[in-house]
């Protein structure tokens, strides 16, 4: 078979025959490691093709025999659209990733199959199925005994005519979930609630087949901090450089923050949401402490990591003042760059199951839920003083002598790749705000 594998893309940034031109923002694009390890899984005998509409039009005459899309919540009219486009023209059509997973009757509408949760094993039935005639609707993963998952190796040579699109195209998992149960989040939701990892001589043995520079994609690459401990011990001879994404806890284990140093990390994205507690507490994630941030922040820094902090506003307890609050939480603790978050109930969360039990959900476009509108009543701010607020939080963030200001301390600080991070992640987000005409309003100030 001709197999198609689909990364749908936003209208704003999408790329088509009639805008060719890719968006400047690579720093925001690595890899595509759900549909490379989709492909690594599919049998030699079928020809496969991965097609990212984030740098690079789809044609819907493509001569193929299935065709798969994987999708988040905001994304999923377009993998709609798109499967509805196919289908009309005799493609076998199947979805996968976290809204089908979470929302699979509706995405068996739209689709010939769905498959819920992780694609080893479900992908192989399917496509075996699909041969012999009789394909089912909905598949699902493989349970993975004894907490373990041994993924193939993405075929990443399948990007390599984009590959100049993204910051990387070697994204590397070494395990998938998430020990916590945070109200808001999806990936707890996907995972059911359990974590999985890879044997550390599996992933080392990746590693060395890949650049100096690479990306940990894990949702929490501490989860386990005796695995953490031990994989960080195996890089450090390997003279890597990275970053990934982990809790804020990795400040408390001194021993565990130089080790990811030594082993190569320059940076961490880290999911610090409000300097509220009693946000914090609603949110189910009072594990960060508020109150140790500074202390927490200044250790992770001083060993030469830089932090980009993930923060959420539209929390319960948030008031007008919430923004300019914000903005001086991130300055006063020199944080390197800020991925803003406005609240978003997805569908599997129990923040979503609280707000449409409670008559708070306002819009169902699901292209809506890509955290930069508001698709729910606030609880103590206007919606509409929520969506400019959070856009000028965006634009003051991303003002050029802010970025130009952090690029400098951070080299200072931190040296001079965290530094150089930095500015490329600062420049990016201004391109994106200026692109999109991104301004708001402070409503603290009449």
């Amino acid at each position: 078979m001709k197999i198609l594998l689909i990364l749908p893309a936003g209208e704003k940034v999408r790329v088509t025959p009639e805008r060719p031109e890719v968006p400047n923002r690579a720093m925001l694009r690595f890899s595509v490691l759900s549909l490379t390890s989709v492909a690594a899984l599919t049998p030699q005998r079928h020809e496969v093709r991965i097609v990212d509409e984030n740098v690079e039009p789809l044609d819907f005459e493509s001569d193929v025999d299935l065709v798969g899309i994987t999708f988040m919540t905001a994304l999923a009219p377009r993998a709609y659209e798109i499967a509805s486009q196919f289908r009309a023209r005799g493609k076998f059509v199947v979805g996968g990733g976290f809204h089908p997973t979470l929302c699979p009757d509706e995405a068996a509408e739209h689709l010939d199959a769905v498959i819920i949760g992780d694609a080893e094993g479900a992908w192989e039935r399917l496509l075996q199925d699909i041969e012999a005639g009789q394909p089912r609707k909905v598949y699902e993963g493989d349970a993975c005994p004894g907490g373990t998952i041994r993924p193939p190796t993405p075929r990443r040579e399948l990007l390599a005519s984009t590959a100049q699109h993204y910051v990387t195209i070697h994204a590397v998992q070494t395990g998938r979930g998430c020990q916590h149960n945070c109200r808001y989040c999806s990936v707890t939701a996907f995972h059911r609630r359990s974590f999985r990892q890879r044997p550390i001589g599996d992933v080392v043995a990746e590693l060395r087949a890949v650049p100096r520079d690479f990306i940990f994609v894990d949702d929490n690459i501490i989860r386990s901090p005796q695995y953490a401990r031990d994989l960080f011990r195996e890089l450090v001879p390997l003279r890597k450089r990275w970053v990934t994404q982990c809790s804020i806890e990795i400040a408390d284990d001194p021993e565990l923050l130089a080790l990811a140093h030594a082993a190569g990390c320059c940076g961490l994205f880290i999911g610090i949401e409000t300097a509220n507690p009693d946000n914090l507490a609603g949110v189910g994630k009072q594990f960060n402490e508020s109150g140790r941030y500074r202390e927490r922040l200044r250790r992770i820094r001083s060993q030469g990591i830089g932090v980009v902090a993930g923060m959420m506003v539209g929390l319960d307890r948030d008031d007008p003042g919430v923004f300019e609050n914000c903005l001086r939480f991130l300055q006063r603790h020199r944080i390197d760059g800020l991925q803003l978050n406005i609240v978003t109930p997805l569908p599997g969360t129990p923040l979503f199951n609280d707000m449409q039990r409670t008559g708070r959900i306002t819009d169902y476009q699901w292209d809506h839920y890509d955290f930069r509108h508001v698709v729910f009543q606030p609880g103590n701010i206007g919606a509409a003083q929520l969506q400019e607020g959070a856009d000028w939080l965006y634009a003051q963030f991303y003002r050029l002598d802010r970025v130009l200001l952090r690029f400098l301390r951070t080299w200072w600080t931190c040296g001079w790749l965290p530094a150089l991070l930095a500015i490329r992640l600062g420049l990016t987000y201004r391109y994106d705000n200026r692109r999109e005409s991104i301004k708001g309003r402070n409503p603290a100030r009449k």
